[in-house]
Protein backbone atom coordinates (compact mmCIF):
# COMPACT_ATOMS: atom_id res chain seq x y z
CA UNK A 1 0.00 0.00 0.00
CA UNK A 2 1.46 3.26 -1.54
CA UNK A 3 0.78 6.14 0.75
CA UNK A 4 2.48 9.80 1.38
CA UNK A 5 4.04 10.64 4.51
CA UNK A 6 1.50 12.49 7.38
CA UNK A 7 4.70 14.94 7.92
CA UNK A 8 5.17 15.56 4.46
CA UNK A 9 1.48 16.39 3.59
CA UNK A 10 1.85 19.04 6.45
CA UNK A 11 4.72 20.52 5.49
CA UNK A 12 3.84 20.90 2.36
CA UNK A 13 0.04 22.61 3.81
CA UNK A 14 2.07 24.94 5.86
CA UNK A 15 3.73 25.74 3.21
CA UNK A 16 1.33 26.48 0.61
CA UNK A 17 -1.20 28.15 2.87
CA UNK A 18 2.20 30.16 4.89
CA UNK A 19 0.29 29.28 8.16
CA UNK A 20 1.65 26.72 11.55
CA UNK A 21 -1.87 26.94 12.70
CA UNK A 22 -4.00 24.49 14.28
CA UNK A 23 -7.80 25.12 15.15
CA UNK A 24 -8.76 23.52 18.12
CA UNK A 25 -12.58 22.15 17.98
CA UNK A 26 -13.80 21.98 21.29
CA UNK A 27 -17.25 22.75 21.58
CA UNK A 28 -18.92 23.99 24.73
CA UNK A 29 -22.20 23.82 24.42
CA UNK A 30 -23.75 26.74 26.79
CA UNK A 31 -21.04 28.52 24.72
CA UNK A 32 -22.25 27.87 21.48
CA UNK A 33 -23.68 30.47 19.22
CA UNK A 34 -27.82 31.21 20.51
CA UNK A 35 -29.24 30.44 16.56
CA UNK A 36 -27.83 27.28 16.29
CA UNK A 37 -29.05 25.77 20.31
CA UNK A 38 -31.97 27.27 19.16
CA UNK A 39 -32.59 25.86 16.20
CA UNK A 40 -31.21 22.38 17.42
CA UNK A 41 -33.69 22.72 20.27
CA UNK A 42 -36.96 23.18 18.05
CA UNK A 43 -36.15 20.36 16.04
CA UNK A 44 -34.84 17.65 18.82
CA UNK A 45 -35.68 19.35 22.18
CA UNK A 46 -32.79 19.56 24.70
CA UNK A 47 -31.60 15.54 24.23
CA UNK A 48 -28.45 14.31 23.02
CA UNK A 49 -29.86 14.28 19.40
CA UNK A 50 -30.09 17.96 20.00
CA UNK A 51 -26.68 18.63 21.21
CA UNK A 52 -24.66 16.25 18.29
CA UNK A 53 -26.75 18.76 15.98
CA UNK A 54 -25.22 21.97 17.30
CA UNK A 55 -22.25 20.54 17.46
CA UNK A 56 -21.82 19.28 14.10
CA UNK A 57 -23.16 22.76 12.71
CA UNK A 58 -20.75 24.50 14.88
CA UNK A 59 -17.78 22.43 13.54
CA UNK A 60 -19.00 22.73 9.63
CA UNK A 61 -19.15 26.66 10.67
CA UNK A 62 -15.47 26.57 12.13
CA UNK A 63 -14.08 24.52 9.27
CA UNK A 64 -15.98 26.65 6.49
CA UNK A 65 -14.46 29.80 8.89
CA UNK A 66 -10.98 28.46 8.31
CA UNK A 67 -9.92 25.98 5.43
CA UNK A 68 -7.99 28.37 2.80
CA UNK A 69 -6.23 29.82 5.70
CA UNK A 70 -4.82 27.28 8.01
CA UNK A 71 -3.23 23.56 7.46
CA UNK A 72 -5.20 21.34 9.83
CA UNK A 73 -8.36 21.54 12.69
CA UNK A 74 -8.28 19.63 15.65
CA UNK A 75 -11.69 18.18 17.18
CA UNK A 76 -11.23 17.08 20.61
CA UNK A 77 -13.31 13.79 21.20
CA UNK A 78 -14.33 14.44 24.93
CA UNK A 79 -16.53 17.31 23.72
CA UNK A 80 -18.48 15.01 21.21
CA UNK A 81 -18.13 12.03 23.23
CA UNK A 82 -20.23 13.84 26.75
CA UNK A 83 -23.02 13.15 24.37
CA UNK A 84 -22.73 9.43 23.58
CA UNK A 85 -23.84 7.56 20.44
CA UNK A 86 -24.94 11.21 18.79
CA UNK A 87 -22.02 12.81 19.66
CA UNK A 88 -19.33 10.08 18.80
CA UNK A 89 -21.12 10.49 14.91
CA UNK A 90 -20.76 14.30 15.11
CA UNK A 91 -17.15 14.02 15.86
CA UNK A 92 -17.21 12.09 12.50
CA UNK A 93 -19.20 13.95 10.71
CA UNK A 94 -17.13 16.89 10.93
CA UNK A 95 -13.73 15.27 10.88
CA UNK A 96 -14.74 14.37 7.25
CA UNK A 97 -16.56 17.55 6.59
CA UNK A 98 -12.82 18.76 7.26
CA UNK A 99 -11.11 16.51 5.37
CA UNK A 100 -13.15 17.34 1.92
CA UNK A 101 -12.52 20.71 2.66
CA UNK A 102 -8.58 19.97 2.26
CA UNK A 103 -8.12 20.35 6.28
CA UNK A 104 -5.71 17.68 7.80
CA UNK A 105 -7.30 16.26 11.14
CA UNK A 106 -6.05 15.91 14.54
CA UNK A 107 -8.30 13.39 16.63
CA UNK A 108 -7.60 14.71 20.27
CA UNK A 109 -8.25 12.10 22.06
CA UNK A 110 -5.14 10.79 24.16
CA UNK A 111 -5.29 7.52 23.35
CA UNK A 112 -3.03 5.04 25.46
CA UNK A 113 -3.34 1.35 26.07
CA UNK A 114 -1.43 -2.00 25.49
CA UNK A 115 -1.74 -5.29 23.55
CA UNK A 116 -5.52 -5.86 21.60
CA UNK A 117 -6.64 -2.80 22.84
CA UNK A 118 -4.12 -0.85 21.35
CA UNK A 119 -4.84 -1.95 18.35
CA UNK A 120 -8.80 -1.53 18.45
CA UNK A 121 -7.75 2.26 18.90
CA UNK A 122 -5.74 1.95 15.94
CA UNK A 123 -8.65 0.54 14.13
CA UNK A 124 -10.95 3.60 15.21
CA UNK A 125 -8.71 6.17 14.44
CA UNK A 126 -6.82 5.06 11.50
CA UNK A 127 -9.14 2.89 10.61
CA UNK A 128 -8.90 -1.71 10.31
CA UNK A 129 -6.21 -2.83 8.22
CA UNK A 130 -8.96 -5.16 6.71
CA UNK A 131 -12.01 -3.50 6.67
CA UNK A 132 -14.23 -6.51 4.65
CA UNK A 133 -13.25 -8.98 7.24
CA UNK A 134 -13.95 -6.83 10.07
CA UNK A 135 -17.17 -4.91 9.29
CA UNK A 136 -15.44 -1.50 9.64
CA UNK A 137 -15.49 1.98 7.28
CA UNK A 138 -12.52 2.09 5.28
CA UNK A 139 -12.79 5.82 4.88
CA UNK A 140 -13.00 6.50 8.46
CA UNK A 141 -10.03 7.90 9.63
CA UNK A 142 -8.49 11.16 11.09
CA UNK A 143 -4.79 12.11 9.73
CA UNK A 144 -3.32 12.37 13.31
CA UNK A 145 -3.66 11.34 16.65
CA UNK A 146 -2.79 12.89 20.20
CA UNK A 147 -1.76 9.63 22.20
CA UNK A 148 -0.40 9.05 26.09
CA UNK A 149 2.83 7.08 25.95
CA UNK A 150 2.17 6.55 30.10
CA UNK A 151 2.40 2.83 29.11
CA UNK A 152 5.90 2.58 27.54
CA UNK A 153 6.65 1.30 23.74
CA UNK A 154 4.09 -1.02 23.51
CA UNK A 155 1.85 1.35 24.14
CA UNK A 156 2.64 3.17 21.09
CA UNK A 157 3.88 0.38 18.68
CA UNK A 158 0.57 -0.80 17.57
CA UNK A 159 -0.66 2.94 16.64
CA UNK A 160 2.84 3.81 15.22
CA UNK A 161 2.22 1.04 12.79
CA UNK A 162 -1.35 1.69 11.81
CA UNK A 163 -0.54 5.23 11.41
CA UNK A 164 2.62 5.03 9.32
CA UNK A 165 0.56 2.64 6.84
CA UNK A 166 -2.70 4.43 6.22
CA UNK A 167 -0.21 7.70 6.15
CA UNK A 168 -1.15 9.04 9.45
CA UNK A 169 0.62 10.84 12.41
CA UNK A 170 0.98 11.03 16.22
CA UNK A 171 1.58 13.47 18.57
CA UNK A 172 2.69 11.76 21.71
CA UNK A 173 2.42 13.90 24.75
CA UNK A 174 5.76 15.26 25.98
CA UNK A 175 5.33 18.54 28.00
CA UNK A 176 1.88 19.30 28.06
CA UNK A 177 0.93 22.66 28.64
CA UNK A 178 -1.40 22.15 31.57
CA UNK A 179 -0.32 23.83 34.99
CA UNK A 180 0.99 20.70 37.12
CA UNK A 181 2.12 19.20 34.08
CA UNK A 182 5.73 19.34 36.10
CA UNK A 183 4.62 17.23 38.80
CA UNK A 184 5.44 14.24 36.80
CA UNK A 185 6.31 15.39 33.87
CA UNK A 186 9.67 17.16 35.17
CA UNK A 187 10.43 14.88 37.83
CA UNK A 188 14.08 13.33 37.74
CA UNK A 189 14.59 9.79 36.45
CA UNK A 190 17.38 7.33 37.50
CA UNK A 191 19.04 6.98 33.76
CA UNK A 192 19.23 11.27 33.57
CA UNK A 193 16.97 14.00 32.27
CA UNK A 194 13.18 14.14 33.05
CA UNK A 195 10.09 12.11 32.71
CA UNK A 196 9.55 14.38 29.95
CA UNK A 197 12.78 13.97 28.34
CA UNK A 198 12.53 9.91 28.22
CA UNK A 199 9.11 10.06 26.56
CA UNK A 200 11.25 12.88 24.03
CA UNK A 201 13.59 10.17 22.95
CA UNK A 202 10.97 7.47 22.77
CA UNK A 203 9.48 10.10 20.27
CA UNK A 204 12.90 10.25 18.37
CA UNK A 205 13.60 6.76 18.59
CA UNK A 206 9.44 5.75 17.09
CA UNK A 207 10.14 8.33 14.54
CA UNK A 208 13.50 7.29 12.88
CA UNK A 209 11.52 4.64 10.60
CA UNK A 210 8.83 7.29 9.60
CA UNK A 211 10.61 10.39 8.22
CA UNK A 212 9.74 12.04 5.15
CA UNK A 213 11.29 13.89 2.39
CA UNK A 214 11.28 17.11 4.01
CA UNK A 215 13.54 15.49 7.21
CA UNK A 216 10.50 15.45 9.71
CA UNK A 217 8.93 12.54 10.77
CA UNK A 218 5.05 11.36 11.13
CA UNK A 219 5.76 10.52 14.96
CA UNK A 220 5.36 13.89 16.56
CA UNK A 221 5.08 15.24 19.93
CA UNK A 222 3.24 18.21 22.14
CA UNK A 223 5.27 20.76 24.02
CA UNK A 224 2.84 22.83 25.08
CA UNK A 225 3.17 27.05 24.58
CA UNK A 226 3.17 27.88 28.43
CA UNK A 227 6.59 26.45 28.66
CA UNK A 228 8.62 27.85 26.15
CA UNK A 229 11.91 27.32 27.98
CA UNK A 230 11.13 23.55 27.69
CA UNK A 231 9.91 23.57 23.92
CA UNK A 232 13.86 24.89 23.13
CA UNK A 233 15.10 22.05 25.81
CA UNK A 234 13.01 19.42 24.08
CA UNK A 235 13.68 20.06 20.63
CA UNK A 236 17.16 19.25 21.09
CA UNK A 237 16.00 15.90 21.91
CA UNK A 238 13.50 15.61 18.85
CA UNK A 239 15.29 17.18 15.84
CA UNK A 240 13.37 15.46 13.35
CA UNK A 241 9.84 15.69 15.18
CA UNK A 242 6.38 17.85 14.36
CA UNK A 243 5.49 19.30 17.30
CA UNK A 244 1.67 20.26 18.13
CA UNK A 245 2.06 23.08 20.53
CA UNK A 246 -1.40 23.88 22.72
CA UNK A 247 -1.35 26.66 25.08
CA UNK A 248 -1.33 29.92 22.47
CA UNK A 249 -4.44 32.37 23.01
CA UNK A 250 -6.35 31.86 26.11
CA UNK A 251 -3.87 30.29 28.40
CA UNK A 252 -1.10 33.01 27.94
CA UNK A 253 1.01 31.66 25.18
CA UNK A 254 2.18 33.80 22.57
CA UNK A 255 3.98 33.95 19.08
CA UNK A 256 7.55 34.50 20.83
CA UNK A 257 6.98 31.63 23.03
CA UNK A 258 6.26 28.95 20.45
CA UNK A 259 9.63 30.17 18.34
CA UNK A 260 11.44 27.78 19.75
CA UNK A 261 9.82 24.65 18.39
CA UNK A 262 10.55 25.56 14.90
CA UNK A 263 13.08 24.30 12.74
CA UNK A 264 13.34 26.56 9.85
CA UNK A 265 11.27 28.20 6.76
CA UNK A 266 8.09 28.27 9.47
CA UNK A 267 8.29 24.21 9.35
CA UNK A 268 8.34 21.95 12.51
CA UNK A 269 5.67 22.82 14.44
CA UNK A 270 1.42 23.14 14.38
CA UNK A 271 0.42 26.26 16.72
CA UNK A 272 -3.06 24.94 18.33
CA UNK A 273 -5.68 27.87 19.42
CA UNK A 274 -8.99 26.81 20.54
CA UNK A 275 -10.92 29.26 22.50
CA UNK A 276 -9.25 32.36 21.19
CA UNK A 277 -10.69 31.44 17.18
CA UNK A 278 -13.55 29.41 17.90
CA UNK A 279 -15.37 32.13 20.45
CA UNK A 280 -14.21 35.20 18.94
CA UNK A 281 -17.81 36.38 18.37
CA UNK A 282 -20.00 36.33 21.02
CA UNK A 283 -22.79 33.78 21.39
CA UNK A 284 -25.49 36.24 20.13
CA UNK A 285 -24.51 36.83 16.78
CA UNK A 286 -25.37 36.11 13.59
CA UNK A 287 -24.41 32.89 11.61
CA UNK A 288 -22.18 35.39 8.86
CA UNK A 289 -21.02 37.59 11.59
CA UNK A 290 -19.58 34.95 13.79
CA UNK A 291 -18.04 32.82 10.83
CA UNK A 292 -16.13 36.23 9.70
CA UNK A 293 -15.16 36.87 13.53
CA UNK A 294 -13.25 33.45 13.65
CA UNK A 295 -12.19 34.11 10.09
CA UNK A 296 -10.54 37.32 11.39
CA UNK A 297 -9.28 35.71 14.51
CA UNK A 298 -6.99 32.98 12.71
CA UNK A 299 -6.12 35.29 10.49
CA UNK A 300 -4.84 37.62 13.18
CA UNK A 301 -2.96 34.64 14.81
CA UNK A 302 -1.17 33.94 11.28
CA UNK A 303 0.03 37.28 11.55
CA UNK A 304 1.58 37.09 14.76
CA UNK A 305 3.63 33.92 14.21
CA UNK A 306 4.49 34.95 11.21
CA UNK A 307 5.79 37.68 12.20
CA UNK A 308 7.54 35.91 15.40
CA UNK A 309 9.24 33.75 12.63
CA UNK A 310 10.67 36.32 10.77
CA UNK A 311 11.86 37.71 13.70
CA UNK A 312 13.71 34.43 14.94
CA UNK A 313 14.83 33.98 11.30
CA UNK A 314 12.93 31.06 11.12
CA UNK A 315 10.13 32.77 8.30
CA UNK A 316 8.96 31.45 5.21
Amino acid sequence: MSVENFADRLSAAVLALRSPVCVGIDPVLSKLPTYMLEEARSRFGETERGAAAVLCEFGRCIVDAVAGLVPAVKPQSAFFEAYGAAGVAAFWEVTEYARGRGLLVVGDAKRGDIGTTAEAYADAYFGHTSPMRSWGDPTRMVDALTVNAYLGSDALEPLVRRAGWRGGGLFILVKTSNPSAGELQDQPVLAGGTVAVRVARLVDEAGARHVGEYGLSSIGAVVGATYPEDLTTLRQWMPRAYFLVPGYGAQGGTAADVAGAFLKNGLGALISASRSVIYAAPAEAEAGEYQMAVTAAVMKMNSELCAALAQAGKGF
